[in-house]
């Protein structure tokens, strides 16, 4: 028997459902706050619905009316709709057209005005445990976590426990940056010379992506990271794995880090058979070296070229 052609309709429908599957599969990814993996993004997932929902209330409508008056008043001979030349206002149309925005505004206002002050990034809101102090540092083009308190530091992997506050505090000792984890917390900007924090919480193993979303050179796309949320178990392992496997950050190690490099760029100066594929373990020597990249911007003058990490006479640089 032989099968029926495909009509247009049935053809442009299967295409349409294919390019939604396609868009919608990164923003469904578990590397959005639409499948958010804690509680911050929860939050967050919940007022972009709840905003969302406000605003159709006056958009639907509109989208619905606008077609149907068109339509129904559109010239025509023996129109059933009334002709009223002098006719100029309407005391529930008038209250409908202003009252509705105008609650929608007061809802929203309200609504963005509690959740602004809930999801604070410098406000520990989410966990009564001591948290994980981790110190983050941008470069071109990769992020060094630094863990003072455990004495380790890693680059293109960010190793969290679950159910436990992580405080990180950021700067970049180069160009402004940009830090999200979309799965974990909001995006927070990072200066040099300047610090911001930002607080968040896994409530589950699993692997979640960062990034740098402030375009910042020919290394941006490549400036991501793993963010892997384990059991504190499993964390400990981890934290002595890093121990074990890393080298140490000295100022030599960390002038090669802050190098004008990508992710597998500066793999390939520093990484080692004991490290995975994609990361960079290090132990830290006895300096703060996360408080010396901030005091170099505070002695009350410029940075020579050749100390300042971003710039082609401190690092190398291929492609102009």
């Amino acid at each position: 028997m032989a099968r029926e052609p495909t009509t247009p309709v049935v053809r442009a429908t299967l295409i349409a459902i294919t390019v939604w599957a396609v868009a919608a599969h990164p923003a469904l990814a578990s590397d959005s706050f639409l499948d958010p993996q804690g509680p911050i993004a929860e939050v967050q997932k919940v007022h972009l619905l709840r905003a969302t929902a406000l605003i159709l209330v006056a958009v639907i409508p509109v989208l619905v009316l606008v077609p149907l008056i068109a339509l129904r008043y559109r010239r025509r001979a023996h129109s059933p709709a009334a002709y009223r030349p002098k006719w100029e206002f309407s005391p529930l149309l008038e209250t409908a057209m202003w009252g509705v925005p105008v609650v929608i505004v007061a809802l929203l206002s309200l609504y963005l005005w509690k959740a602004t002050h809930r999801l604070d990034p410098y406000a520990a809101t989410f966990g009564d445990e001591p948290a994980l102090r981790v110190q983050v540092v941008g470069l071109d083009w990769k992020w060094l976590f630094i863990y003072p308190d455990l004495g380790i530091a890693t680059v293109g992997e960010f190793g969290i426990p679950t159910q436990r506050q992580v405080a990180l505090t950021l700067t970049t000792d180069t160009v402004m940056q940009s830090f999200m984890v979309p799965a974990l917390a909001g995006q927070i900007y990072a200066m040099p010379g300047m610090t911001t924090q930002l607080h968040l919480v896994a409530d589950a193993p699993g692997q979640m992506q960062g990034e740098n979303t402030q375009y910042n050179g020919r290394g941006f796309t490549k400036q991501k990271f793993r963010t892997v949320a384990m059991p504190p178990p499993n964390f400990d392992a981890w934290v002595d794995r890093v121990r074990q496997n890393g080298i140490v950050l000295d100022p030599e190690t960390y002038r090669t880090l802050a190098m004008r490099t990508d992710r597998d760029e500066v793999q390939a100066a520093l990484g080692t058979a004991q490290m995975p594929d994609n990361a960079l373990y290090f132990r830290l020597d006895d300096g703060d070296l996360f408080h010396s990249i901030l005091g170099r911007y505070h002695n009350g003058q410029p940075l020579p070229q050749d100390q300042q990490p971003g710039t082609a006479r401190y690092g190398q640089e291929d492609n102009p």
